[in-house]
C-alpha cells in the first residue's frame, strides 16, 4: 500500500495509516515504531517526511520519543480511546456528507446502514 493520494501531504496520510494501525490493534500501546530510516525504506519515501509523520503524531500526543531507545506508541489508555472516537467521528461525518450531497436523507441513510448489517449478518454482502 505504497500509493499516495496527490491531494493531501504524503506526512499525513502515513500518519493517519498508523492511527487506523493503532484504532484496529495492528500497532499496540507502548509498541516501539520502526526507526525513521527503516520506516523510510517501508514506504520508499524520504526520511524526513517519516521524520515529520513521527513529530506530528508527537505533537497530536500518539507517540513519544525516548531518547536513545526509539519512537513508542504511548500507553495512555485514554488517549488511545480519545484518538478511537475520534477517527470514528471523522468516518461517519464524511460518510454522510457524501450520502447528504447525493440527496439521502437522514432516514434513508440509517435504514440503508440497518439493511447493510442485516446484509452481513446473513453472510450475503
Amino acid at each position: 500500500m505504497d500509493e499516495f493520494n496527490t491531494s493531501k501531504p504524503i506526512y499525513l496520510q502515513l500518519a493517519d495509516r498508523i492511527n487506523r494501525q493503532i484504532v484496529s490493534n495492528e500497532l499496540k500501546a507502548g509498541q516501539k515504531l520502526q526507526s525513521v530510516r527503516e520506516m523510510a525504506l517501508s514506504y520508499n519515501v524520504n526520511p524526513n517526511t517519516i521524520q515529520r509523520t513521527y513529530s506530528e503524531l508527537e505533537r497530536e500526543g500518539i507517540l513519544e520519543t525516548k531518547r536513545g531507545q526509539g519512537t513508542f506508541i504511548i500507553e495512555s489508555e485514554n488517549r488511545l480511546i480519545q484518538l478511537r472516537e475520534s477517527l470514528k467521528e471523522e468516518q461517519i461525518l464524511t460518510f454522510v456528507q457524501v450520502m447528504q450531497e447525493m440527496g439521502y436523507s437522514s432516514d434513508e441513510i440509517i435504514s440503508g446502514l440497518q439493511d447493510h448489517f442485516k446484509k452481513i449478518e446473513k453472510g450475503d454482502a
